[in-house]
């Protein structure tokens, strides 16, 4: 049975009287794809932000693989083993594509035990993977909005994760360059790492998760299965309003 390994308890964070995540709890588990769903401003990024360290929650607690890490600065959780993608991406502009990889090699999970070559051989491996190799030796300035971000998850997957957490990696891609990215994303799972995925865009969540949170408003009003959270009413009114709520409700009555 898969392990539980990530969990998040009672997790809230206020910005003075803004409530941004209110007693939210749910577990990952091992080896698993997440995602992360919520109309704007719900608190995926904010509780993104706590899994990796960036903010100390106001109260609740998160445990990675037994240990809690609330309190963990971010550096100390990268070490761990959870590194992230962020939705705005940053590469090191003035160095190469590899140069990029290989400084997360360099100072992730495993960096202390890796010289320089081996941190660039790293980097070339993961670059094969995600498709970059061919473009290995271009400043990352010069890369096209697609290959950024096959970027960012090279740097994230240098760090030699355990879990990694991505946000929006499919944000501004047409509809070839999305089903690329989804397929990176299975050969990285399939490679034993776990998954946190928030995204908007309701295909490319139903065909990559195993399991599914919402929330809104700082809350989380579903978990589980694709197929069962997405036909959630309160789930359709989060996203949809309820006018649009009430009609599915009577053309179900109706059915």
């Amino acid at each position: 049975m898969s392990e539980a390994f990530l969990s998040i308890q009672n997790v809230a964070m206020h910005f003075g009287g803004l409530r941004a995540l209110d007693d939210v709890s749910f577990d990952v588990e091992r080896g698993s794809v997440l995602g992360l769903i919520g109309p704007n401003g719900s608190g995926k990024t904010t509780l993104m932000n706590i899994v990796s360290g960036v903010y100390k929650p106001t109260h609740g607690s998160v445990y990675f693989n037994g240990k809690r890490i609330a309190d963990v600065p971010t550096y100390a959780v990268c070490r761990l083993g959870i590194a992230r993608t962020f939705q705005v991406v940053k590469p090191f502009a003035n160095l190469s594509v590899r140069e990029n990889v290989a400084v997360g090699a360099m100072y992730g999970r495993n960096g202390s035990k890796r010289n320089a070559a081996a941190s660039f051989e790293r980097a070339q491996e993961l670059l094969e993977i995600v498709g970059l190799a061919r473009v290995a030796d271009r400043h990352a300035s010069d890369l096209t909005i697609p290959d950024r971000k096959r970027l960012e998850v090279a740097k994230a997957l240098a760090l030699d994760p355990e879990v990694l957490l991505l946000d929006e990696v499919m944000a501004g891609l047409n509809a070839t360059e999305v089903d690329e990215a989804l397929e990176l994303l299975r050969t990285v799972n399939a490679r034993g790492v776990t998954l946190i995925v928030v995204e908007h865009l309701m295909k490319a969540i139903v065909s990559i998760s195993t399991a599914i949170v919402v929330l809104a408003e700082g809350q989380k009003i579903a978990e589980g299965a694709p197929a069962e959270v997405l036909a959630s009413p309160r789930v359709i009114e989060a996203y949809l309003g309820t006018r649009y709520a009430e009609r599915q409700r009577q053309r179900q009555a109706q059915s």
